[in-house]
């Protein structure tokens, strides 16, 4: 029966937005493979770096610097390697195509994925912040207003890349390739500051996504400092893939 004959008002946008990203929210949260990317691996990485002496971190207590770092892997986790193989596998099997199609719209399942992308990113700052206190994790105080920006952009930018993965790659290639470049990034400034690599990989490790992130929150986290550069290299990476995602997303195989 139609909602006019039901009396039932139909659902505005807001609200369709809102289950969607609710819908969203709770599949990544409860699937094994995406929470052990989220959060069980950063966790191990935040442990490892925090009480081991290797590899060398540079200036500052090391605790602070491995943290910035950590928090910078977890949101690479999540809004990249996370969306892209399920928005992948997604496209694959049709629901793409079917909620593109659906009063939700392509805007709606936009909207919810980013809002789900946010809501566990903070889950993960908080869980992994809480483990870091326990460790002796100073951050600092003047640093968090950037340090949230930081991430902000970072997520953005890495979803948008993720996106444009899952759009225009077959299932199978955008698992290879997502946790392929999750393991490659980890030295490329994400963990890792861009000062302590070798000369002719620090310059691009610098103009990557990867370590503008990582960089950017260290500056926040570590030094208190305002990350002009990295937001900038962050907000060209996010324009870039989100224009190309929105030219060459495929919503179906």
């Amino acid at each position: 029966m139609s909602a006019a004959t039901t009396g039932a008002a139909p659902a505005r946008a807001t609200q369709r937005w809102l289950a969607q990203a609710r819908f969203e929210t709770a599949t990544i949260l409860s699937h094994g493979e995406q929470l052990l990317v989220a959060l069980v691996l950063p966790a191990l990485a935040l442990l490892g770096l925090g009480l081991a002496d290797v590899p060398d971190l540079g200036a500052g207590r090391r605790i602070d610097v491995a943290t910035a770092g950590v928090f910078a892997l977890a949101v690479v986790s999540t809004a990249f390697t996370g969306q892209a193989i399920a928005t992948g596998f997604d496209r694959r099997h049709g629901v793409l195509r079917f909620l593109g199609a659906s009063p939700l719209g392509r805007e709606g399942l936009l909207i919810g994925k980013l809002a789900a992308v946010g809501f566990v990113i903070v889950v993960q700052l908080v869980v992994l912040g809480t483990i870091a206190a326990i460790l002796g994790w100073h951050p600092a105080i003047a640093g968090l207003l950037p340090a949230l920006v930081t991430v902000v952009l970072g997520a953005t930018a890495f979803l948008a890349l993720g996106l444009l993965l899952a759009g225009t790659v077959r299932a199978e290639g955008v698992l290879a390739l997502a946790n392929l470049a999750w393991v490659l990034l980890l030295g490329l400034g994400v963990l890792l500051p861009t000062e302590r690599l070798p000369d002719a990989v620090a310059g691009l490790a610098r103009a990557l996504p990867s370590g503008a992130l990582g960089d950017g929150l260290r500056l926040a986290l570590v030094d208190g400092q305002w990350p002009l550069g990295q937001w900038l290299v962050l907000a060209v990476w996010a324009a870039a893939a989100g224009a190309a995602t929105a030219r060459w997303f495929r919503w179906s195989d």
